[in-house]
């Protein structure tokens, strides 16, 4: 089932329950969706990985707003973006723990060989495209730039 199926139905679970926060997030989804399928040099259809990278973006343009939020002291407006948040994250795939990922980014340092911080972009090119969907790219980042050191 498509993730445009899926989000119409979760749409009207929503309406008939009166879940506005719920509501809210599904239809940002859903503009989302239509504004990817009708861009320019779309083909109308979305594959399983680009509903993935539309979901992503849309999960961290809530994070870098709930941060922007409670740094500037509106609680109102970040317990908006938490909730879509936490509905958005619903469709995504279950992201690695901290644990899990030292693991697996230690495992690509191994493979490609690099030993200090100059081969943070071999390292990065390979982490971003073998965990792609399963862990934020900040966190690959910093964990990159920690074991290298």
């Amino acid at each position: 089932m498509s993730l445009e199926t899926n989000i119409n139905a979760e749409i009207k679970t929503a309406m008939l329950g009166k879940k506005e926060a719920d509501l809210r997030a599904l239809r940002a989804i859903k503009a989302a969706i239509l504004v990817a399928k009708t861009a320019e040099g779309a083909t109308g259809e979305l594959t399983e990985a680009d509903e993935q990278k539309l979901l992503q973006k849309l999960a961290k343009q809530r994070k870098d707003s709930l941060e922007i939020f409670r740094t500037q002291n509106r609680e109102d407006l970040a317990v908006k973006e938490e909730e879509e948040l936490a509905v958005i994250e619903r469709f995504l795939p279950k992201q690695l723990t901290e644990e899990e990922l030292k693991n697996e980014i230690a495992a690509i340092i191994a493979s490609t060989g690099a030993s200090s911080p100059a081969d943070m972009g071999k390292v990065m090119g390979v982490a971003t495209k073998q965990l792609a969907g399963k862990a934020d790219g900040k966190a690959i980042s910093a964990l990159v730039k920690e074991l290298l050191k």
